[in-house]
C-alpha cells in the first residue's frame, strides 16, 4: 500500500505547474500587430492565450491537459499617472484593460514612466520571475518577452530546472506613413529556452475557422455603436464626391476607429485609423485637433486625409 507521501508524490510528478510572465509593453506591441495589420483586425485574448498555453505545454510534457495548469501569472509594463492618462482621455481604456487582466486571475505590476521610456521593468520581471520559481517550483515558465536582456533570466531558470517556454513573433508591416515596422525576437534568446514557439508561424498555419484553438486566441471585435453616432465603417464606402478640407477635433476613439467633431457638419464625422495621415493612431488623443477632408454616403461623413496639425511639436 503507498504511503501518503508517495501517494503526493505521483501526483506532483504528473501535475504541471505553469507560470506566465508578461513584458506589458512587448505583449502590447504584438496586440496592436494584430489588431490593426494583420487579416484577423482582432487583438489577443488573455483567456484564449492562457488556454492555448495550457494545451501546448500539457503536450510538449507529456501530461493530460487537465493536470496541465496555469498557478500564477504576472503582467509588467510602466505607466503614467493618473493624471496624466486622464488628461490624454485614456484611463477608461486603461482600466477596461486592467479588468480583463483582473478577471483572469493575473497579477499586475506597475512602474512610473517619468519620461516617454519604460525603465527598469524588464529587470524587475526578471527578479520576480527567478524568485516566484524558485518558490512556488514552476515546471514551466511562460516568457512573453522578446529582447534579449532576459537571456540571464533564462539561464538561472535552466539551473533550477525549470523549462522555459517562449511564445516568439517575428513579423514586419507597412504603416499608414509608408514606414516599414518589422518586430524580431531575439534568436540569442530563442536559443536558451527549452520550449520556443515561432507563434507567427503557427497562427499564419492554420486558416480562420480551422482550428478552434487558436481562433480562440484572438478577441471577438463587436464595434459599439453610441447615440448619435453611425456605425463603422471603411472609408471606401464612401459614396460621394469629396468636400474642401474642414478643420475639428478628435471626440471619440474606438478600437480602430474614431469620430471628429467639426462645427460644419450636424453629425460626428466616422474616421477610420487607415485615414491618418500623420502619427500613429495609438497616440491620439480625444481633443486633439485635426484637418480633414470628408465624403458623405448613406449614413453620415466620413473623414479621410486626416492630419494633425501640430503633430511636429507635440509632447504627450
Amino acid at each position: 500500500m503507498l504511503s501518503v507521501e508517495q501517494k503526493l508524490q505521483g501526483v506532483d510528478r504528473k501535475s504541471l505547474r505553469i507560470g506566465v510572465f508578461y513584458d506589458g509593453g512587448f505583449f502590447y506591441h504584438v496586440s496592436n500587430y494584430y489588431r490593426y495589420a494583420h487579416p484577423r483586425k482582432k487583438r489577443i485574448s488573455i483567456p484564449g492565450l492562457h488556454e492555448f498555453i495550457r494545451h501546448r505545454a500539457a503536450e510538449l510534457e507529456g501530461v493530460d491537459v487537465r493536470y496541465s495548469q496555469i498557478i500564477d501569472s504576472h503582467f509588467f509594463r510602466g505607466r503614467f499617472s493618473a493624471q496624466q492618462t486622464q488628461a490624454n482621455n485614456k484611463l477608461y481604456a486603461e482600466r477596461a484593460f486592467n479588468d480583463v487582466l483582473m478577471n483572469e486571475g493575473v497579477t499586475t505590476h506597475y512602474l512610473p514612466i517619468f519620461s516617454k521610456a519604460e525603465k527598469g521593468i524588464d529587470v524587475w520581471l526578471s527578479l520576480e520571475a527567478f524568485e516566484l520559481a524558485i518558490y512556488k517550483r514552476y515546471n514551466v515558465l511562460v516568457l512573453l518577452a522578446g529582447d534579449g536582456d532576459f537571456v540571464p533570466l533564462v539561464r538561472k531558470l535552466n539551473t533550477l530546472g525549470t523549462r522555459v517556454m517562449l511564445p516568439s513573433w517575428d513579423f514586419s508591416y507597412t504603416d499608414d506613413q509608408g514606414r516599414e515596422r518589422t518586430t524580431v525576437t531575439s534568436a540569442k534568446l530563442i536559443g536558451e529556452v527549452a520550449y520556443p514557439l515561432s507563434m507567427h508561424e503557427i497562427i499564419d498555419s492554420a486558416a480562420e475557422g480551422d482550428a478552434p484553438l487558436l481562433d480562440n486566441l484572438f478577441v471577438e471585435s463587436r464595434p459599439r455603436v453610441h447615440a448619435g453616432e453611425p456605425t463603422q465603417r471603411t472609408p471606401s464606402e464612401a459614396e460621394t464626391e469629396p468636400d474642401d478640407a474642414h478643420e475639428g477635433h478628435i471626440l471619440s476613439l474606438k478600437e480602430g476607429f474614431g469620430f471628429i467633431a467639426c462645427k460644419h457638419f450636424p453629425n460626428n464625422v466616422f474616421f477610420h485609423h487607415s485615414a491618418l495621415e500623420n502619427g500613429e493612431f495609438e497616440d491620439l488623443c480625444e481633443t486633439d485637433p485635426v484637418v480633414f477632408r470628408a465624403k458623405e454616403d448613406g449614413r453620415g461623413p466620413v473623414a479621410y486625409s486626416v492630419e494633425l496639425p501640430n503633430h511636429a511639436n507635440r509632447t504627450d
